[in-house]
């Protein structure tokens, strides 16, 4: 399938992973855990799930001007991903989000934005000045200019807008309006509307924005909510999971990648269900994120 070009605004950290037998409560330490480092953020990491399915994928987002900014262009260039557009920023850190995962493949996160912080509007319009993307695909790791400016500048080229709305926080009228699909897991749709039914909440949100919704459901797959009131759920993937960490992200490329490439919403959706699912089977947000022939091959 030949894939159109996606344009993802947003973010780019490096992970620091520990691996533990089990999650710390508040205020707990828990030992003997293993360090790995990798390349993070969920747009750099929905960047990298839509290169590997073939997309032509550019990323409009800041790291700074240290080792682990350049380590992270460097990786995202051997993924495929353009990185013309990634400001580097002079005396600013690169985001660093620190993760703990434990023996069951669960996460917790916490994020210090760093140059994420400072992608200011005007870069992201700059950046999109005569592009014509099939999809814009938006994040919110980022200052809500930097997105309102992806998703204005998006939709003036005629293209379809996707906005996972992670972290979960209130939603630009400007933005809603231009009838993106969102695509929040239940834990976010319930943050954005106070209802705790997935499928209620999809609703709530498709009669704002006048689009389709679809809401990740981690190991029950993920629904699809369209604005006449029809809903299809869709399963997930068995799989033996080792780390739950970019499985969303992974979904999140993986839709975009197939709505550029000319694929109905219903049939991304299916395949980025299949493509979250087998990217928990390896250690580290982008470790499993499936390439084409995998994805043959698990459906």
């Amino acid at each position: 399938m030949t894939s159109g070009r996606v344009l993802v605004v947003g973010s780019v950290n490096a992970d620091l992973v520990v691996s533990v037998g089990r999650l710390p409560a508040p205020g707990e330490t828990v030992t003997g855990g293993r360090l790995a480092r990798h390349g993070g953020g969920k747009s750099a990491n929905q960047a990298v799930a839509a290169a590997r399915l073939g997309a032509a994928v550019e990323l409009v987002a800041a790291v700074g001007d240290d080792d682990l900014g350049a380590e992270a262009l460097a990786e995202l260039e051997r993924e495929g991903v353009g990185v013309e557009h990634v400001a580097r920023l002079a005396g600013t850190p690169t985001g660093v989000a620190l993760i703990v995962v434990d023996e069951a493949g669960e996460n917790q996160i916490a994020v210090a934005s760093g140059a994420n912080a400072e992608l200011g509007g005007a870069e992201v319009e700059r950046a999109l000045a005569g592009v014509a993307p099939a999809v814009v695909l938006l994040g919110l790791e980022v200052p809500d200019a930097a997105a309102r400016a992806g998703a204005l500048a998006g939709a003036a080229a005629g293209a379809r807008l996707v906005l996972n709305p992670a972290p979960a926080r209130p939603l630009e009228d400007a933005v809603l309006d231009l009838g993106p699909v969102l695509t929040p897991n239940a834990a976010e749709a319930l943050t954005l509307t106070g209802a705790p039914d997935p499928e209620a909440a999809a609703r709530a949100l498709t009669g704002r924005t006048g689009a389709p919704v679809v809401v990740t459901l981690g190991a029950e797959g993920a629904l699809v909510a369209e604005p006449d009131g029809d809903a299809e759920r869709i399963p997930a993937l068995p799989v033996d999971v080792a780390d739950t960490t970019g499985a969303g992200d992974a979904f999140n490329g993986a839709l975009a990648a197939e709505l550029a490439a000319g694929a109905s919403l219903a049939d991304a959706a299916r395949l980025a269900v299949t493509a979250a699912g087998l990217s928990c089977r390896a250690a580290g947000a982008r470790a499993g994120m499936p390439r084409r022939e995998d994805l043959a091959a698990a459906r």
